[in-house]
């Protein structure tokens, strides 16, 4: 049985000052919302590289880590954040960082790039909560949809009916009937929504394609 759908907007921010604006604009109209961490190595891109501070919001927060050895950020920030989405390409230890998120009472995700085969990460399935399925190359806003990744959410969704699959990347009104179809129960939008001329609207309609 698939579990609650949600729309997630991707907030990805240069300044504290931008951050806190973006996160205002849609934390009224959703429930989670995305943060997209970026060092500039891992992805040829910075995002929220700097010493954060989250606005008052009902939201639950989620953390992208799109970072090279995401141990120390994690250490570092996991109090602030209600689920850790972490890179299979980006660490050695991915077990020992599912442990020391599940330790900390968050939840843990692990991302895949979309030239990485599902079968990486299949031994892990019974030990996280969601799995993050990129249909972009991931580090930046407004790539195109790549409309192959779809057959890892329906082969996931077959190997473990009650994971949470989270598709991001190229996510917008065109494109979402297809993440949904294939399995997917989490969206993440991020230009869809936050370059909108009315977010709420955005929100709106995306929810309204996959019926939530």
């Amino acid at each position: 049985m698939i579990k609650n759908k949600y729309i997630i907007p991707a907030i990805i921010a240069k300044n504290q000052e931008e951050f806190t604006k973006k996160i205002n604009s849609v934390k009224d109209y959703v429930k989670i919302i995305q943060l997209d961490f970026m060092d500039g190595k891992f992805v040829p891109n910075n995002s929220i590289d700097f010493d954060f501070e989250l606005p008052e919001s009902n939201c639950k927060f989620e953390a992208h880590l799109m970072i090279k050895n995401p141990d120390k950020w994690i250490k570092k920030n996991i109090s602030k954040i209600d689920t850790i989405l972490v890179h299979f390409e980006s660490c050695n230890n991915i077990e020992e960082i599912i442990k020391m998120v599940k330790s900390e009472n968050k939840k843990a995700g692990i991302v895949i790039n979309p030239e990485t085969d599902i079968d990486s990460i299949l031994r892990f399935l019974d030990d996280i909560d969601q799995v993050l399925i990129m249909t972009v190359n991931p580090g930046f806003y407004g790539s195109p949809f790549l409309q192959e990744t779809l057959e890892k959410i329906t082969e996931i969704r077959k190997i473990k009916a009650d994971i949470d699959i989270e598709v991001d990347g190229g996510i917008t009104d065109k494109t979402i009937k297809l993440a949904d179809k294939a399995g997917a129960n989490l969206f993440v939008s991020g230009s869809y929504i936050i370059k909108s001329d009315d977010i709420k609207n955005a929100v709106e309609k995306l929810e309204k394609i996959v019926k939530i």
